[in-house]
């Protein structure tokens, strides 16, 4: 059950960075959910030991977790535009 629930999560965390990032468009449902959990990676290596929380894919659905899974998120879309456009918007 904890795996479909990181899945949905995963998909609307990923769903919500590409608003920020406005690559919604050129996303699809799969893509979102691929963003939302590699962005909760990036973000538990980056940013929860700086501020001693979890992220979605320790299971820590507090609004902190779920607030570095989404930075986490937001981070590596900036990433992928940076590379695929030449800036980050």
């Amino acid at each position: 059950m904890n795996f479909i629930i990181w899945l949905i999560v995963g998909g609307l965390i990923g769903w919500v960075a590409s608003m920020i990032m406005r690559t919604d468009a050129q996303q699809g449902v799969i893509l979102n959910v691929v963003v939302g959990i590699v962005g909760a990676f990036l973000g538990g290596f980056l940013l929860a030991p700086l501020l001693g929380t979890g992220t979605i894919n320790s299971n820590d659905f507090s609004i902190a977790g779920l607030g570095v899974s989404l930075l986490g998120a937001v981070i590596l879309l900036a990433i992928v535009n940076l590379f695929r456009r030449g800036s980050a918007r």
